[in-house]
């Protein structure tokens, strides 16, 4: 090929190229640029060297500069960028091997272009030949998708792309902070394997709704990298390509977890609210069967002498008083009042109901005590002390459903500063450590401290025992104790109750002199109850103690009868609810008829003293009451002034 042809057609090669070309020295200065240096940095090439009988060679080109060549390539380099660019071209000059770098080059009118770099040495030559393309567009481009990926990552919520396989293609730290796992162990897994192992079911019914509709939101249960679960509000869109064609899955989920917990305690304690509204009622109706259980107590012991009657009698009037007082207990429970303290025995607790369990629990689960020597004494609530223990038991029988051993333990355990890193809320002192301890099925590590808060117990997952253990944990705290739980899988739990013990012991009450029950003179009582067995049982005791008496059934009837007698009655018994006209109602249309009357309001809520002491002369009864206290109250209520 003729010379001169061959140097005029690598001649247009170099100048005619879309690429930034330019010869460098080895001492960084231009040998030579070509025509596309002037719309990229606005430098115009050298023009064409004249031809040359002899081949062209590199230096043959670098006759006549143009505006870029002759200067140094430093002149052109961001000052930042020089360092790691004469790095990169010592390595190129001393290994022969080919470099591509980034870097920015300043234009004529002063700006700054992003261009990347191909660097080679030329062979037998202190020279390199370097190609460079303008990539300032794609690194803006870069820096915005950057911007916009800081921006992601900012939201709170998590923010997970995945392709139409499931394959987890964006992760952003919302979702890193939701679900737990960091972006760089999320890219590329199955999403379904990862998120939803637990709700399959519902992810599948999400992901058919959102390629046939385009888009889906609900709840979803999602796992977490800790073994936990995370309950999230999802919203699914479906991304198409540019051919309208199902490309990927965006879901944005925001965690919902705290709100729903939330949400649960809120319905908690108006399921609570409920329940006292219900044991209200429910009191109401026991206590008026009671009543006349208690009351009839002193009447059967004045009529029956056989000592082995008499002590039938006596173990009907304890277990009437239990019930009584469970009835109260409860509505102490779910109106949140305390009942009455003193100071108990716990050993003695402990032993009367080790003998209730041993009668009621199945067979197959034996009981076992270990109590101390000489257990201090409580400044407690006897009934909720009971409640508690029973909770307590129950709970470990329900955890062993196949049999095993139930252990009660009692003893005494002083505590000082150095025990609070163990148990935070304790406070130095002397305490009575109660322990239950079973063989069950056990608590998983996650759930302990769920069962305090939730109406879960220590029984298989899925099982609930209402409000055992929250109520539990309700009584140690207002005896101002705290609670500790061990257990695992398999091995059974341990619940250890400290309860303060009292300060010192109370003296033993003097027991008070039999005193006989006050007797009538004459006097007419007008009875008010819609309960016929209480109408009934309350005449009898008024009849033979000296009283007459006059019935009614409600209010309507009492009001009328007053009015026809009202010159001959001296006091009014009456119930509280009752149909058609109730106590309030009932007394002050009494008191219109008779003011100054003297009223015994009966009731089966303690809440309704509070009303009664509204209305003028009363004195109230709270039921079931005995025969003693209903004679006495009658006998001050008549010789009140």
């Amino acid at each position: 090929m003729n010379p001169r042809s061959s140097s005029l057609q690598l001649e247009d090669f170099f100048d005619l190229s879309a690429d930034l070309l330019c010869v460098v020295g080895f001492d960084g200065a231009i040998l030579r640029v070509n025509s596309a240096w002037k719309g990229a940095l606005g430098f115009a090439a050298a023009p064409p060297p004249q031809p040359s009988p002899h081949p062209p060679t590199v230096e043959g080109w670098g006759g006549g500069w143009g505006q870029g060549a002759g200067k140094p390539l430093s002149a052109f380099i961001h000052p930042d960028d020089w360092a790691s660019v004469s790095e990169r071209l010592a390595r190129v000059a001393d290994c022969r091997r080919p470099a591509v770098f980034e870097c920015r080059c300043q234009t004529r009118d002063g700006h700054w272009r992003w261009l990347e770099w191909n660097v080679a040495s030329v062979p037998g030559q202190k020279t390199f030949f370097a190609s460079a393309r303008d990539i300032t567009e794609h690194k803006r481009a870069e820096d915005r998708i950057r911007e916009q990926a800081a921006l992601l990552d900012k939201a709170q919520d998590a923010i997970v792309v995945r392709d139409l396989e499931h394959r987890v293609l964006y992760w952003n730290k919302g979702a890193e902070r939701v679900f737990g796992w960091p972006a760089d162990e999320a890219l590329g897994q199955n999403a379904f394997e990862l998120l939803s192992r637990t709700q399959g079911a519902a992810c599948l019914e999400a992901l058919r709704s959102v390629v046939e509709t385009g888009e889906w939101s609900g709840e979803l249960v999602h796992a977490t990298r800790s073994g936990g679960e995370a309950i999230v509000a999802s919203r699914w869109t479906l991304v198409r390509d540019p051919e309208g064609r199902p490309k990927s899955i965006l879901a944005l989920s925001t965690d919902i977890t705290e709100k729903k917990k939330l949400e649960s305690q809120f319905l908690r304690a108006q399921r609570l609210e409920s329940i006292g509204t219900l044991a209200s009622g429910v009191a109401h109706d026991l206590n008026n069967i009671l009543a006349p259980i208690i009351m009839s107590v002193s009447l059967l012991r004045e009529s029956l002498s056989d000592p082995d009657d008499q002590r039938l009698v006596e173990t009907l009037q304890l277990c009437a008083q239990r019930g009584a007082d469970m009835v109260t207990q409860i509505l102490a429970f779910t109106r949140g009042r305390e009942g009455g303290r003193a100071v108990i025995n716990p050993a003695t607790l402990v032993s009367e109901w080790a003998i209730i369990a041993r009668e009621t629990f199945p067979r197959s689960i034996q009981i076992e005590t270990e109590l101390g020597r000489e257990i201090w004494d409580l400044h407690a609530d006897a009934t909720q002390l009971h409640q508690l223990l029973m909770n307590l038991c129950v709970n470990a029988r329900d955890a062993m459903p196949d049999g095993g051993t139930l252990t009660i333990c009692l003893r005494n355990v002083s505590l000082d500063e150095k025990h609070r890193p163990l148990h935070p809320d304790a406070r130095p002192g002397r305490y009575v450590l109660l322990t239950v301890r079973d063989t069950g099925v056990g608590i998983a590590p996650e759930r302990l401290d769920e069962i305090w808060e939730s109406c879960l117990s220590a029984q298989a997952p899925g099982a609930r025992s209402g409000l055992g253990l929250p109520s539990v944990l309700s009584i140690v705290r207002g005896h101002g104790g705290f609670a500790h739980v061990e257990s695992s899988l398999g091995q059974g739990s341990c619940f250890e109750i400290y309860l303060p013990a009292s300060s010192a012991p109370e003296p033993e009450p003097d027991p008070e002199p039999a005193v006989p029950a006050p007797q009538g003179r004459g006097e007419t009582i007008l009875v008010v109850d819609d309960e016929r067995a209480i109408q009934e049982l309350t005449s009898a005791i008024f009849a033979k103690h000296g009283y007459r008496v006059v019935t009614a059934g409600d209010g309507t009837e009492a009001l009328a009868l007053f009015a026809q007698q009202k010159d001959t009655i001296d006091l009014v018994v009456t119930d509280m609810l009752m149909p058609c006209l109730d106590g309030p109602a009932t007394i002050r249309g009494l008191h219109r008829l008779k003011p100054g009357l003297p009223v015994i309001v009966t009731s089966g809520l303690a809440e309704n003293e509070a009303l009664s002491s509204e209305l003028g002369r009363t004195t109230f009864l709270l039921k079931p009451f005995t025969t003693e206290k209903l004679l006495r109250a009658v006998s001050e209520s008549l010789r009140a002034p």
